[in-house]
């Protein structure tokens, strides 16, 4: 089976050698975005896309870089400890598999930044037009016209205004915003909005600043957070590989004719095969918990 694999690795090199790599990776990629385009969800795909407009989309370069680091260090380290070629291909291409579900993780967490902060300056900037105007509507109108926006948050604020001149309230699209965008701050100002627009205030520009405080208080805890889950990352990264090293030590610790012993015997390849699934689980709802919920006050 080892030799069968081997022969099928060499006709891929000399066919990749061959053709000056050109077609193979064209082929490659093209396949890749061929089975993204039909099975990933609709809802990815907008998020994909707005990572890309803002620049942080991963390049082809970077993914075939990811593929070849995560299986070289999958089959690295399936290989020493099975000692099996077969082996460290097997867990090299289940590594490899993992890549477009991280990527997903990473291009939620990206989108999700970017939506925070877009309602940040929508909220800001919102509160800031009343001061001026003292009318909610026409501060929405204020903010869309001040290019400061992006879609989506843009296009649902001309929602907002569309539907506060269709009702003759803002009932209803403060409803639409908050269901929208459930963040805190959003349903804290728009309360203060609905108190001052039908219920009157004599002191609204104080009760407005104190809400701008509000909103630059949550807006830095959500920042800091974000430098907590970075310097958090880097930390179980580190410490999640070298789970993976204990075997090596156990290695160093037996002998090396020992641990082939111990190779032999079924219930130890049990024992290292669920070692292996265990720590990549780890890593994995690490990666997870890293990339979800990035700016939810």
């Amino acid at each position: 089976m080892e030799l069968i694999l081997l022969i099928i690795i060499a006709i891929f090199v000399m066919s990749y050698r061959k053709n000056n790599g050109e077609n193979v990776y064209k082929f490659i990629v093209s396949q890749v975005n061929n089975a993204y385009n039909k099975y990933a969800p609709y809802s990815f795909k907008e998020v994909r896309e707005k990572v890309k407009a803002l620049g942080q989309e991963y390049t082809t370069k970077q993914y075939t870089s990811q593929v070849l680091i995560f299986g070289l260090v999958a089959g690295g380290i399936a290989y020493l400890y099975f000692f099996s070629l077969i082996w460290a291909i097997i867990y090299a291409v289940v590594a490899i598999m993992f890549i477009p579900y991280l990527a997903y993780l990473r291009c939620k967490r990206i989108y999700s930044e970017f939506i925070f902060e877009q309602i940040q300056v929508y909220t800001t900037n919102v509160i800031i037009e009343f001061n001026t105007t003292q009318s909610f509507v026409k501060s929405l109108e204020g903010v869309r016209d001040s290019g400061i926006l992006e879609d989506p948050v843009l296009a649902d604020l001309k929602m907002m205004i569309d539907l506060s001149y269709q009702n003759g309230t803002i009932d209803e699209s403060i409803e639409y915003m908050n269901n929208k965008y459930p963040f805190y701050m959003v349903k804290n100002m728009h309360q203060l909005f609905l108190q001052i627009t039908k219920e009157g205030s004599r002191d609204s520009g104080e009760a407005l600043e104190n809400m701008a405080l509000d909103i630059d208080m949550l807006v830095e805890g959500v920042y800091r957070d974000r430098m907590d889950r970075q310097a958090f990352h880097r930390t179980f990264v580190t410490y999640g590989m070298s789970l993976y090293m204990l075997v090596m030590f156990m290695q160093f610790l037996l002998g090396n004719d020992n641990y082939l012993e111990l190779l032999d015997l079924w219930y130890v390849q049990i024992l290292l095969h669920a070692i292996i699934i265990l720590n990549s689980y780890f890593l994995i709802g690490g990666e997870k918990y890293y990339n979800e919920d990035v700016g939810v006050e």
